[in-house]
């Protein structure tokens, strides 16, 4: 595609673009020949808010050109992974050996059911009968603790 509208940051706005998917990668192409690598963000109809991972400076909408690859990032996964020390985008940089990825995983990961967890039954009595009536507290939930400044709060 040529069809980059416009930069805004790290992201390129991407138009006329056909069945974008949600976190596809894409490749784009600079007038001088350099290779970006970005992410969908957001789809809205033939819209497409990509974030390119290395930067924005030097791209330009009117002769950048974008290449939808049809995959997600994935990224390698094996036993020689432990105690190995990355940076943000899976690369070693710990001057170990490379990696040699037995399996490759989708770096979103599976959402977390909400029905599968296990139900609060254990109730904690705080002894001020307004909480304990009308805002129950379940041990293991997470619980706001509001405090004014200069009061001990962990007591």
């Amino acid at each position: 595609y040529k069809t980059v509208s416009g930069v805004n940051g790290p992201l390129v706005i991407l138009d006329e673009v056909k069945f974008p998917k949600y976190a596809e990668i894409v490749q784009l192409k600079l007038a001088d020949g350099s290779i970006r690598s970005g992410q969908v963000l957001e789809v809205s109809g033939s819209k497409a808010v990509v974030q390119v991972f290395e930067g924005t400076s030097g791209i330009d909408a009117k002769n950048t050109l974008c290449e939808f690859t049809g995959d997600i990032l994935r990224t390698p996964v094996s036993e020689d992974m432990l105690g190995r020390v990355f940076n943000g985008s899976g690369k070693p940089i710990d001057k170990g050996p490379p990696i040699l990825a037995e399996d490759f995983l989708d770096i979103q990961g599976q959402p977390i059911n909400p029905w599968s967890r296990i139900y609060p039954e254990e109730m904690i009595q705080t002894g001020i009968s307004a909480i304990d009536v009308m805002n129950s507290i379940a041990r293991g939930q997470k619980i706001p603790i509001f405090s004014a400044a200069g009061l001990p709060h962990n007591e």
